[in-house]
């Protein structure tokens, strides 16, 4: 039986030249017009299986990929993900089912590094609270802090935390970084220093994390953690939201205990129930906040569109896309 060619895009953002690339692959494109001020993410099952039947590829941001979606689409050969993140994939029920599921690797590193060295500097200078009062009517300077030579710690060294230890050498920053797999000649390359996660925190002077979300790593950044990090310390979250206790944050924020922190993801992503929390924390003075948006650039995009895409062309001619990018794969040995 024929591999179907269909693919469904249920992205914005997704740039002509990779529908012309799909298209000069033998793909039918077909962009799904999402409700306005919704993501995939906010689909139901029903939508999803509406939008999808009889495609064989998929091109996801935040839906929920269950074995039931999987189980009730058996034409879809793929699910691509544009971004780096598949917890929200079944990836058992993948495999089981014969499906392969990639991410865009390398894609938005460029883009994610850039956004987290933006929120350390708007924070530590005051932007948000500085533009505010000058909205006011209050001219008179608010007294920041610098980024350079500060110690930073870095909690994570994929590819997006190596693009900002990158970034972090131009402000001479003395490096720390935790991560289970410590690299002495990446140390001896690059100045940084392996060290515990409790030597990080309490030696920081901005915290950066760039984990994946896991059982282990949930709420790893919770009261414990925060009492031991400086007060003047800045925490940056632009991984995955379930990484910080979001209401533990805000409490340390509003007793002074920190002195504030940059936020791209947000517990309530996830879990509704936080929805007040994350309220609160966009009111609070010395946070900065974006939507999930550490990846959006238009550059960022258009990098992780096509990765995402050539992936759906590999496996939709019998290929492999960049081991790289693939997270499962369950067709049988070929």
């Amino acid at each position: 039986m024929p591999r179907s060619r269909k693919v469904v895009v249920t992205q914005r953002f997704f740039d002509d030249s990779t529908q012309a690339y799909l298209r000069a692959n033998g793909c039918e494109v077909e962009i799904a017009s999402l409700p306005e001020g919704k993501a995939d993410g906010d689909l139901s099952h029903e939508a999803l299986v509406e939008l999808l039947a009889g495609a064989g590829g998929w091109i996801v941001g935040h839906a929920r990929v269950t074995r039931q979606l999987l189980e009730a689409l058996p034409d879809l050969q793929i699910v691509s993900r544009r971004g780096v993140g598949f917890e929200r994939v079944d990836l058992e029920a993948a495999r089981a089912l014969g499906r392969v599921v990639t991410i865009a690797a390398g894609g938005n590193d460029a883009s994610v590094a850039d956004h987290v060295i933006g929120l350390m500097l708007a924070v530590a200078r005051r932007f948000r609270e500085s533009q505010q009062r000058m909205i006011d009517g209050d001219w008179s300077i608010l007294m920041g802090s610098d980024l350079c030579e500060k110690t930073v710690g870095v909690v994570g060294l994929g590819r997006i935390g190596k693009s900002v230890v990158r970034r972090l050498a131009g402000f001479d920053c003395k490096v720390l970084v935790h991560t289970n797999r410590p690299d002495p000649d990446y140390a001896l390359a690059t100045g940084v220093e392996f060290v515990d996660l409790p030597d990080l925190l309490a030696r920081s002077d901005y915290v950066t994390l760039h984990a994946p979300l896991t059982p282990r790593t949930r709420f790893m950044i919770d009261e414990r953690a925060i009492q031991g990090m400086k007060a003047s310390a800045i925490l940056i979250n632009t991984a995955r939201g379930g990484l910080v206790e979001d209401q533990h944050l805000l409490s340390a924020l509003r007793e002074g205990r920190l002195a504030g922190a940059g936020l791209d993801v947000f517990v309530s992503e996830s879990d509704p129930s936080y929805g007040a929390v994350s309220q609160a924390l966009l009111g609070q003075p010395n946070v900065v906040c974006t939507p999930h948006a550490g990846a959006s650039s238009r550059e960022g995009l258009n990098r992780t569109n096509l990765i995402a895409a050539r992936s759906v062309v590999a496996v939709l001619d019998g290929d492999n896309p960049p081991p790289e990018c693939v997270v499962a794969d369950g067709r049988p040995a070929h």
